[in-house]
């Protein structure tokens, strides 16, 4: 315990000097030779790996992520793939200056975030509000906690050194200059899948390894997400588009850099070599199941199973497929937390699409469905994802765990898209009264108008017929 605690809160300045990234959008071949090291993981739906071309296309020599920012061309970093700073480091925790002092966060601080965690199973955790009394370290402290708290930590007898630098490395590797696909989305999903993972059907049935399996998982799952969609990818020929042949690209690439820093780290260096491939192998089907243009298919898949009463939880794979349909809902579980945090959540995923869709519009892109600011709202696109991807999970969800969570899950679903609509109706209203009296005005204008004055200065709807 005492251990723990002294590991607990991780010191700010350990993060503020790190600069370090993943994703590079001038196609390096390091990277490509980087994510080609990693080529003899291997699992389910992978569909294989070939050698990188370097794009022509005019607008992958940008990062467009600097696109919206107002920073000099000379002061912005390039994104290198954490392998390659290895390379040339080999500092323990990418080496902090010694000049520089470890500040610890304020006291105050650190026994809130403390106090926070004893109550880290609630289903109202406001991942946000640990944000900030961990000074934007909540992924590392949330997971760390976590692992600590299963005995994970002597159970599979990890070095903490290794551990703490691998968490430094997974929340650095999320893009903190993207709205929502960052540390504070992926310590959420980790509390989400810690909270499932306690439900009596999986409590009861999960093993060590797939509790540990699971919460690397969730921490990992969007590990180096660029802010852009897959079509994004696929339409400005990205490199890593033509890598994945297309399929799953962001997913096979979240996965690839977790197998990067777990070698890179060696935290399981000290397993058998088949039992650390076996870890890759199955982290890469957990995350992979998050795709959600394969949506329907696990959902048919689950729906079936539960028609059928087929789940045995004592049987390998279909304790694995469960792990799958979990971090499926908790990547996605927004629409289920309580107005407080689900707002927010809502208004940081649209203005993702929406700043996707700015940088398409400027550079003559099609713009992608959902990105366009002028024609879509937050309500109509959050009123359209619960009815059409998270009602028809989460129903079968509560199905599957018939319990106290997954009934507030859906009563605070149904509350927040009734919230939605009438934000949605309120907004019409206003702009229908606004309308009016746009018209009113004009029309009083025309009235007043010198009999002398044209009738090119008086508004056509004032015309008399």
């Amino acid at each position: 315990g005492c251990v723990y605690l002294s590991w607990l809160i991780v010191p700010a300045v350990i993060i503020s000097w790190l600069t370090r990234g993943a994703i590079s959008y001038d196609s390096s071949d390091q990277t490509a030779l980087y994510i080609r090291m990693l080529g003899d993981v291997r699992v389910r739906s992978q569909v294989g790996f070939e050698p990188e071309r370097r794009s022509s296309h005019p607008y992958l020599c940008i990062d467009f992520r600097t696109l919206h920012s107002n920073s000099e061309p000379e002061r912005r970093i390039q994104r290198l793939l954490s392998f390659q700073r290895y390379l040339h480091s080999s500092r323990l925790l990418r080496g902090i200056p010694q000049q520089i002092p470890l500040h610890i966060l304020d006291e105050d601080y650190t026994g809130q975030a403390r106090c926070m965690l004893e109550k880290v199973g609630h289903w109202n955790f406001d991942i946000f509000l640990f944000d900030k009394f961990t000074n934007g370290n909540s992924l590392i402290n949330l997971t760390f906690h976590l692992l600590n708290q299963y005995g994970m930590v002597e159970l599979f007898q990890l070095d903490m050194v290794k551990l703490w630098r691998f968490l430094v490395m997974v929340q650095e590797d999320y893009h903190s200059d993207n709205p929502y696909h960052n540390a504070v989305h992926a310590a959420d999903v980790t509390q989400a899948m810690y909270c499932y993972m306690q439900e009596p059907m999986l409590a009861k049935s999960l093993t060590s390894f797939d509790i540990l399996l699971g919460l690397l998982a969730a921490a990992t799952h969007d590990l180096d997400h660029p802010g852009v969609n897959q079509p994004f990818l696929i339409k400005t020929d990205h490199y890593l588009a033509t890598l994945y042949r297309n399929t799953s690209v962001l997913e096979n690439h979240h996965w690839k850099s977790a197998v990067g820093l777990l070698r890179e780290t060696g935290l399981f260096s000290h397993w058998p070599a088949e039992d650390s491939l076996n870890m890759e192998r199955e982290l890469g089907s957990l995350i992979l199941a998050t795709d959600i243009s394969r949506q329907n298919d696990y959902l048919s898949r689950f729906r079936q199973h539960l028609d059928q009463e087929s789940l045995c939880l004592s049987n390998g794979s279909h304790r694995h497929f469960i792990l799958q349909m979990a971090l499926k809902c908790a990547d996605i579980c927004n629409p289920c937390r309580p107005w407080e945090l689900s707002k927010q959540w809502s208004e940081k995923v649209t203005e993702e699409f929406f700043q996707q869709g700015d940088v398409e519009k400027k550079h003559k892109l099609e713009v992608s469905p959902l990105c366009d600011r002028e024609i879509n709202s937050v309500g109509n696109i959050q009123i359209g994802f619960m009815t059409y991807v998270a009602e028809p999970l989460f129903a079968e969800w509560a199905r599957f765990s018939d319990t106290r969570l997954s009934q507030t899950m859906l009563g605070h679903m149904r509350l927040n898209k009734a919230s939605w609509g009438s934000l949605q109706q309120e907004q019409t209203l206003t702009s229908e009264e606004a309308e009016t009296s746009n018209a009113s005005t004009s029309r009083e204008g025309a009235a007043a108008a010198p009999r002398g004055t044209s009738s090119k200065e008086i508004p056509q709807g004032s015309r008399e017929s």
